[in-house]
């Protein structure tokens, strides 16, 4: 049975509204089809391998079935969601063993387009990608999401905030450090 044309109109947290109220197994597929590309390039980044990357995606869903009532509206269904894959992510990989967190490794095409014009990008610009790459792999997970947000997902720190649930200035503070960190990284350990 296909979604009706005016399921297929609702925006995600109409959507999110209905499947709560209803536990309506053809409006979540209506909700993984719409997301499930963009949850799978996410743990791809964290995982590199595309099984391991579906299981994660599936792991992502499932969890997200059960809590979907959590959110809450506060910022945009698929900011949420961009947190709730991170964190998901961020905790796999917290979970596993140092062999396997060193394989873990994220597609950084856009980082290489950084724009030089922003004070707090311009450290970046002169970073070459490959060892960036392998400097984010040295961070903490956490250092990493909150740096993967702001630079690759193009978040604003009014959106990380919400995504985080912290405040304005944690969120500056915590992509300082961890920017500082990275820059510290890069520095001493792959120059």
């Amino acid at each position: 049975m296909q979604p009706s044309s005016d399921i297929m109109k609702l925006s995600d947290e109409d959507l999110v509204s209905a499947i709560v109220k209803t536990n309506d197994t053809l409006l979540f597929e209506v909700l993984y089809d719409r997301f499930a590309m963009m949850v799978y390039n996410k743990c791809y980044g964290f995982a590199k391998d595309e099984d391991e990357a579906k299981d994660l995606t599936q792991d992502v869903f499932l969890k997200l079935f059960v809590k979907l009532a959590s959110f809450k509206g506060k910022s945009k269904f698929s900011t949420w969601l961009y947190a709730f894959t991170y964190n998901h992510c961020v905790n796999y990989v917290t979970r596993n063993t140092a062999k396997k967190f060193e394989k873990q490794s994220v597609d950084y095409t856009d980082i290489q387009n950084l724009p030089e014009d922003h004070d707090d990008e311009s450290d970046f610009s002169d970073m070459r990608v490959d060892k960036l790459k392998q400097a984010l792999e040295l961070v903490s997970p956490d250092e990493k999401m909150i740096l993967l947000l702001k630079y690759q997902d193009n978040l604003s720190i009014k959106e990380i905030v919400t995504v985080l649930g912290i405040g304005e200035s944690a969120v500056k503070m915590r992509i300082k450090r961890a920017k500082d960190k990275l820059l510290t990284v890069y520095a001493n350990h792959l120059k």
